[in-house]
């Protein structure tokens, strides 16, 4: 073993012991309110990634979609053609906000939404719940935050993980999660003019 190897296993094993020492001490278990906001593009990717997970260990879950409508995504396909006895899955929104345009029916397709989302997570055999987007529907007042943070603190089962995406996050709801993940936007193709692809953005 060259000096440099030798140095490093020695770092790694100093490493080891601190890093065991601090796992040592991480016995809890919770079902987590986890948040991904911000402008950056792979919040929804990054949620699915979390429900395929479940699919993948056998733990029912479930995907309420606020704002996306009837336009087809891998993600919906795959579940709904593959894992549906694993998954359930609802898009409840029809569309993005700039292309309804009517407040009113947003509102009471977010509404619905929210209903479906309460008896989903109410379920304590649902292990994850995704509500994709709900953090637009909030933006807007859709819906009210301050009933989303009372409903989670108050009826969430305990070990139920509820996963909550889309942009600008209320502050309310950073509070109240466990987990909050900010994406940031570096650099988009979109800007260079080139438009959502398949694989990629859905």
């Amino acid at each position: 073993m060259t000096e440099d190897s030798a140095r490093h296993a020695s770092k790694m094993a100093k490493k080891k012991v601190a890093r065991d020492k601090i796992m040592a001490t991480k016995t809890d278990q919770k079902g987590l309110i986890i948040v991904h906001t911000g402008k950056g593009k792979g919040k929804s990717t990054a949620a699915f990634g979390m429900i395929f997970r479940c699919i993948a260990h056998d733990l029912p879950c479930a995907v309420v979609q606020f704002i996306k409508g009837g336009m087809s995504t891998g993600e919906r396909d795959l579940i709904l053609s593959t894992f549906a006895d694993k998954c359930q899955f609802y898009t409840m929104g029809e569309g993005f906000t700039w292309e309804t345009q009517d407040r009113d029916r947003d509102t009471e397709m977010a509404q619905a939404a929210w209903a479906k989302a309460k008896e989903l997570i109410r379920d304590p055999g649902n292990r994850m719940v995704l509500l994709d987007e709900i953090n637009i529907a909030l933006r807007y007042d859709y819906i009210d935050v301050a009933e989303v943070v009372a409903f989670l603190r108050a009826e969430k089962p305990p070990m139920t993980h509820v996963v909550l995406t889309g942009r600008n996050a209320r502050e309310e709801l950073i509070e109240a999660a466990d987990l909050v993940t900010e994406m940031e936007l570096i650099k988009h193709p979109f800007r260079a003019g080139i438009k959502a692809q398949i694989g990629v953005e859905f």
